[in-house]
């Protein structure tokens, strides 16, 4: 049995998401101890508790993983594939369960699909438009046919969204990207719930986001929610690659500030891999030895990922911090 210390490194949730997935491809049992043992709010959360649950029913697993718990133990069996349903019964982040989930669906026996109910757009977590497209960008990237679509909006506190994913598993291919070619369009999505329309909350937030940036395409939505809230997605699309990064409204925040914070960040984005799909990218990474990126950022999530991919997999992480290049070699 592998033991992992979930307080190495960075210290969150991502360490849980990526043993248990690791866990399940390679069919070791892990055991993880100190779960965000540095948080103010230490032990597994709503959204990492349905992570591991969902994982465990993906390969008829089995884990002893309680709400609250700073330890869990993960055993795996085979990975089946088909459908599941998960509720995280809150606005837990939606695209954190499917983190978890994704890596192991790409190794299943058969095609997932998956229908995942609580947060659609949440703060400290990507955003479902980050996701479809970015995310999924990547996935197609490496040969991975990657398919999400929302139906429905959840912010917190009641969360409520709805998201349908399709995998159809296939290992990952090989990615060697350092450049990112020429840019060919900034584009923006900016939504808010169908009750701020009348203060046009998401034209506020595009006219924050183009403080920052010059924007090619622009989309404005009104959707449905049980929960007032807004968000905005931003993005450069390259000839390579794409580059996205996100903010979620808050009620002590004007709609100019959440969209002024995404063009900051997109401003600010390098490489051919923005800082937040790095780390998301590099366990699938791990079975394509020989890939090579350039990273807008080398973050403490990266190298808190590395750390816990080569407890499972026998490759090597090469980091080149100038040139900001992560390189996967068999050991």
């Amino acid at each position: 049995m592998i033991e992992i210390d979930g307080s190495h490194g960075e210290g969150g949730g991502q360490i849980i998401r990526t043993s248990v997935a690791l866990s399940a491809i390679t069919g070791k049992s892990v055991k993880i101890t100190n779960i965000r043992s540095g948080r103010p709010n230490p032990g597994l959360q709503a959204q990492h508790l349905e992570a591991v649950k969902a994982v465990a029913r993906l390969c008829n697993g089995k884990t002893d993983a309680k709400l609250g718990a700073t330890s869990l133990v993960f055993e795996p069996s085979h990975i089946q594939g088909g459908h599941i349903n998960i509720d995280i019964g809150t606005a837990g982040a939606i695209s954190l369960v499917l983190q978890a989930l994704a890596l192991p669906a790409v190794h299943a026996e058969n095609p997932v699909t998956l229908r995942i109910s609580g947060g659609t757009h949440v703060r400290w977590s990507p955003s479902m438009d980050y996701m479809q497209n970015v995310f999924c960008y990547y996935m197609k990237k490496l040969g991975i046919d990657f398919d999400i679509s929302i139906s429905k909006y959840g912010f917190y506190p009641k969360g409520g969204g709805e998201v349908a994913v399709k995998i159809t598993p296939r290992n990952p291919k090989k990615l060697e990207l350092t450049e990112t070619g020429k840019l060919i369009s900034t584009e923006v999505i900016s939504l808010a719930t169908e009750d701020l329309k009348a203060r046009q909350v998401s034209e506020r937030q595009i006219s924050g986001t183009e403080h920052f940036i010059k924007l090619d395409k622009k989309s404005v939505k009104y959707v449905p929610a049980a929960s007032t809230g807004s968000a905005v997605y931003v993005q450069n699309i390259y000839e390579n690659c794409v580059l996205g990064a996100s903010a979620v409204g808050d009620r002590d925040v004007t709609a100019q500030t959440v969209g002024e914070a995404a063009g900051h960040e997109l401003k600010d984005q390098t490489g051919c891999v923005d800082k937040h799909m790095a780390d998301q990218l590099l366990p699938f990474l791990a079975f394509a030895p020989g890939s090579k990126i350039r990273v807008s950022e080398i973050t403490e999530h990266c190298r808190t990922n590395i750390w816990v991919i080569e407890q499972f997999v026998s490759v090597k992480f090469i980091v080149d911090e100038k040139n900001k290049i992560i390189e996967v070699m068999k050991k």
